[in-house]
C-alpha cells in the first residue's frame, strides 16, 4: 500500500517544465562537458608526446610512448575517476550534494590547469607530473558522476526525468566533439605560424619546438568551461529529497522549494519524523534487507556499466589506431607533428559529429517514451552486431576501396552505444535506489564501469597490436590484432544484453515509488512495461 506522499516531492514530481530545469541540466551539463573533453582529450596528444619527448635521432619513424607511459598517461584519469566516483558518492549521501559539489569542480578546474603545466623538458618529469595531475583530475571529474546525477534527478518531475538526467550526460558527447574542434583549430593555427615539413622530408624540421605548446594548450582549456558555471553551482539549494529525507529537516526543504517552483509550500515535520522511522527508510548498505530490495538492481546496474565501458573506452580512447589501421591517418612518419595532431582530430571530430552526439540526442528524444530497459537492451544488441559486422570480414573493410563503408559501421557502434547503454547506465541507478544510499550506490555503479574503462583502455593498448612482431608499435610485443579484438568486444556487449534483464524500468514513477521510500511493504515490485506484458521485477 501505497503512503502519502511529501508535498514538497509531489510538488517537483508533478511540475512543469520551467526555467530552473534548464538551469541545472546546464550547471550539471557544464561538469559533463569538462568530464568529457578532460578525459578524452588526452587521446588526441598521445602521439605528439611520443614525438616530443621518445625520438630517436636518425630512426624511421618519429617515437612513440613507450607501452608503460602509454598506459600510464592514458589510463591513470580512469583510476583518479574510480577513487573519485565511490569517494564523493558516499560523502554526497553523508554531506549533502550541494556542499561537496564546488568542490569536485575546483579540483578539475586547478588539476587541468597543472596537468598543462607538467613541469621540465625531459621526459620521466613531464610523464610524472602529467599523470599525477591527471589523476586527481580523474579524482574531480568522479564526483561528478554521481552528483551531477543524483541532483538531476532529485530535481526532475517525473514525467520528463530520464529527458533531463540524459541532457545533462549528453554534454559529455558535446565535450568531446569540442574537445576534437578544439584541437583541430590549435593545430591549425601552429601548422600556418609555424609550418614544417612531413617526419620523412626532415625528422628534426617536423618537430619544431613550439609543438610542445600544443598539447598544453589543449588540456588546459579544459578548465575554462567548468570556470564559467562555478559560481551558479555555488547558488544552487540543497535538493529537497535529501534535506528532508536524509537531514530530516522539513523546514528548510519546502523553504528552498518553494523558491525553486514560485509557490508556497508546507513544512511537514510530523510527516517527515514518520516517513523516516520507517524500516523501509531505515536499513543500510550493507543490511539483508537492501540485499533483499535492491542487490539485484545494484548487480545490473554495476555489471551493465562495467561491460559496457570495456568496449566504449576500447574504442573511443584508440580509435586513432583503428582511423591508421583502415588508411585514414596516413603514417605517422610522412607527417609533421602538428600534422598528425591534425588528423587524428579531424577522424575524431567527424565520428563525434556523425554518430557520438546524435546518440547522446536521440536517448533525450526517446527515454521517456520507450523506457530506459528498452533503449539499453537495444543498444547493446545493435552494439553485438556491428562489431561482429566489423570485425568478421576485418580483412574486407580495412581494404582502401571499402574504408567508408568501415568507418559507416564503426560510427554505427557508437551511435546505438549513445542512444543505448552509455546513457542509460548513467541514468538508471540516479532514480532506484533510496534517496539517503542514491548517491553513494550511483557511485558504486559508476566505478564499476570505470573499473571496466581501465581493462579496456590499458587492455587495448596490448590487444590491438599486429599478430607479427615486426609490425607491432615501437616497445609493444605481438597482440592479438583488431580483429581479434572487435570480436572480444562483440562478446562483451552480448553479455551486457544478458544482465540488461537485471535492471529495473523507472519511466514515470516518482523516486519514491521506486524505491520504496514512501511503501512500507516490502514487497512492492517495479513494472517493466516495455514489452508490453505484465513481469514484474521486485525491489
Amino acid at each position: 500500500m501505497v503512503k502519502e506522499q511529501l508535498e514538497v516531492l509531489k510538488a517537483l514530481d508533478v511540475a512543469k517544465t520551467q526555467l530552473y530545469h534548464f538551469t541545472a541540466i546546464l550547471i550539471a551539463g557544464m561538469g559533463f562537458f569538462t568530464d568529457a573533453y578532460d578525459l578524452f582529450c588526452i587521446s588526441l596528444v598521445t602521439k605528439l608526446l611520443g614525438r616530443i619527448y621518445y625520438t630517436v635521432e636518425g630512426a624511421e619513424k618519429p617515437g612513440s610512448l613507450p607501452p608503460n607511459v602509454a598506459a600510464a598517461v592514458n589510463g591513470v584519469a580512469l583510476v583518479g575517476t574510480l577513487a573519485g566516483q565511490l569517494f564523493f558518492g558516499w560523502l554526497g549521501d553523508r554531506m549533502g550534494r550541494k556542499r561537496v559539489y564546488g568542490l569536485t569542480l575546483l579540483i578539475m578546474v586547478l588539476c587541468s590547469v597543472a596537468s598543462g603545466l607538467s613541469l621540465g623538458n625531459q621526459p620521466k618529469a613531464v610523464m610524472a607530473t602529467l599523470c599525477f595531475f591527471r589523476f586527481w583530475l580523474g579524482f574531480g571529474i568522479g564526483g561528478d558522476y554521481p552528483l551531477s546525477a543524483t541532483i538531476m534527478s532529485e530535481y526532475a518531475n517525473k514525467k520528463t526525468r530520464g529527458a533531463f538526467i540524459a541532457a545533462v550526460f549528453a554534454m559529455q558527447g558535446t565535450g568531446i566533439l569540442a574537445g576534437g574542434i578544439f584541437s583541430l583549430i590549435v593545430a591549425a593555427i601552429f601548422e600556418k605560424i609555424f609550418p614544417a615539413p612531413a617526419y620523412a622530408v626532415d625528422a628534426k624540421a617536423s618537430l619544431p619546438p613550439e609543438a610542445d605548446y600544443i598539447w598544453r594548450i589543449i588540456v588546459i582549456f579544459g578548465a575554462v568551461p567548468a570556470v564559467l558555471t562555478y559560481y551558479w553551482r555555488m547558488k544552487m539549494p540543497e535538493t529537497a529529497r535529501y534535506t528532508a529525507l536524509v537531514e530530516k529537516n522539513a523546514a528548510r526543504a519546502a523553504a528552498d522549494m518553494s523558491k525553486v517552483l514560485n509557490q508556497e509550500l508546507k513544512a511537514e515535520t510530523d510527516m517527515v519524523e514518520r516517513l523516516t522511522m520507517e524500516p523501509s527508510n531505515s536499513f543500510g548498505l550493507f543490511s539483508k534487507e537492501f540485499l533483499k530490495r535492491h542487490g539485484l538492481h545494484l548487480l545490473g546496474t554495476t555489471s551493465t556499466w562495467f561491460l559496457l565501458d570495456i568496449a566504449f573506452y576500447s574504442q573511443n580512447l584508440f580509435q586513432k589506431d583503428i582511423f591508421t589501421a583502415i588508411g585514414w591517418i596516413p603514417p605517422a612518419q610522412t607527417m609533421s607533428a602538428s600534422g598528425e595532431v591534425f588528423k587524428i582530430a579531424r577522424a575524431q571530430t567527424l565520428i563525434a559529429l556523425c554518430s557520438t552526439v546524435p546518440g547522446y540526442w536521440f536517448t533525450v528524444a526517446f527515454i521517456d517514451i520507450i523506457g530506459r530497459w528498452a533503449i539499453q537492451m537495444m543498444g547493446f544488441f545493435f552494439m553485438t552486431v556491428f562489431m561482429f559486422a566489423i570485425a568478421f570480414p576485418y580483412n574486407y573493410w580495412s581494404r582502401k576501396e571499402n574504408r567508408i563503408g568501415f568507418v559507416i559501421m564503426y560510427a554505427l557502434t557508437f551511435f546505438f552505444a549513445n542512444f543505448g547503454p552509455n546513457s542509460t547506465t548513467f541514468i538508471v541507478p540516479a532514480e532506484i535506489f533510496p534517496a539517503r544510499l542514491r548517491s553513494t550506490c550511483h557511485g558504486i555503479s559508476a566505478a564499476s564501469g570505470k573499473a571496466g574503462a581501465i581493462i579496456g583502455a590499458f587492455g587495448f593498448l596490448y590487444a590491438a597490436q599486429n599478430q607479427d612482431r615486426t609490425k607491432t608499435d615501437h616497445g609493444y610485443p605481438p597482440g592479438i590484432g583488431v580483429k581479434n579484438s572487435l570480436i572480444m568486444l562483440g562478446v562483451i556487449n552480448f553479455v551486457g544484453m544478458l544482465f540488461t534483464f537485471l535492471v529495473p524500468e523507472p519511466k514515470g514513477r516518482s523516486l519514491e515509488e521506486i524505491s520504496g521510500e514512501n511503501d512500507g511493504d516490502v514487497d512492492e515490485v517495479i513494472p517493466r512495461p516495455q514489452q508490453g506484458n505484465n513481469r514484474t521485477v521486485p525491489v
